[in-house]
């Protein structure tokens, strides 16, 4: 496969090549076929479609989140995207950049929820030096348990008017980097409205609790691969570790193209050990292999993901 044949294929896929995404129908399509995408470019770039861009129908001039206030396309756009999270069609998680969403389809949502989200989501967070939430993130909580669906600007009326946005925002984002909590829908007047996830998504969660970390990893390479139609391991690594700004190849490691073809792999990444993605808790050491997680030689169709 040349470079540019790759580049026509990405194009196709991520509806780069003038046929844009603009109904309800055509944007649960273009995320169930793509699996994942992020709203805006990130900068430096990140080998992952964006919804602004299969909107646009072009990779030209997109902007970035911090642009996306000057650019006409990202209301329009940011509207359909709230369509799709109001339809219970796409996810939200707020991985790699703040205010940039990181959007799931809801057929591979469950395997993303098994890496990233509490095993048993009822209960609720706790304060304390060791806890990973603040009192304001654990008030917060059990008010859009008894509140929700629930407005930011509400939110702040019920805990106080001394809590700031800035301070708000903070405490939801520890809630919903554990996805204890997701946007449900967005109204430019209130701004943003939340909801627990297990109510909001029973099934979703339920599913998602069910997987294993290698059932999850196995299915989130497999859709990635298939998303991108080929990647090589820095740009593996870099979807893998979103914190990690420069992913260098480890000693020893095979450095091929790696191409998603019929539910398996060509190259040489077969039985190659992949590190412990950083948005994957280490609570969850104790359920996985002692050793790092194994790309096995076939992995599931992703097609069939369910």
């Amino acid at each position: 496969m040349t470079e540019q044949e790759l580049d026509q294929l990405r194009r196709e896929k991520w509806r780069l090549n003038g046929n844009p995404v603009r109904t309800l129908d055509e944007a649960r399509a273009f995320i169930e076929s793509v699996g994942f995408c992020l709203m805006y470019p990130l900068r430096p770039t990140l080998l992952l479609p964006t919804f602004i861009g299969a909107w646009s129908g072009s990779g030209e001039r997109l902007p970035t989140q911090q642009h996306a206030f000057a650019d006409p396309r990202a209301k329009d756009a940011t509207e359909l995207m709230v369509r799709l999270l109001r339809d219970r069609s796409a996810y939200e998680a707020n991985l790699f950049e703040e205010n940039n969403a990181f959007l799931l389809a809801t057929s591979i949502f469950p395997y993303f929820y098994a890496l990233v989200g509490e095993r048993n989501p009822k209960q609720p967070p706790k304060p304390g030096p060791r806890s990973e939430y603040s009192q304001l993130a654990c008030d917060a909580f059990e008010l859009i348990r008894r509140a929700g669906p629930i407005s930011k600007q509400k939110m702040r009326e019920v805990l106080g008017g001394s809590v700031s946005f800035a301070a708000l925002d903070h405490a939801l984002g520890e809630l919903w980097s554990r996805l204890r909590i997701t946007r449900v829908d967005y109204d430019p007047a209130r701004g943003s409205s939340w909801d627990v996830l297990y109510r909001w998504s029973p099934e979703g969660v339920r599913e998602g609790i069910g997987l294993s970390v290698g059932e999850a990893l196995s299915a989130l390479l497999s859709k990635y691969l298939d998303c991108v139609v080929a990647a090589d391991q820095q740009e593996i690594e870099a979807f893998f570790d979103p914190s990690c700004k420069s992913p260098l190849p480890k000693p020893g490691r095979p450095s091929g193209l790696l191409i998603a073809r019929g539910g398996h792999f060509r190259e040489t990444y077969a039985e190659t050990p992949v590190s412990e993605p950083r948005f994957w808790s280490s609570r969850y050491a104790s359920s996985a292999s002692a050793s790092a997680p194994r790309i096995p030689a076939r992995l599931p169709r992703p097609g069939g993901i369910t």
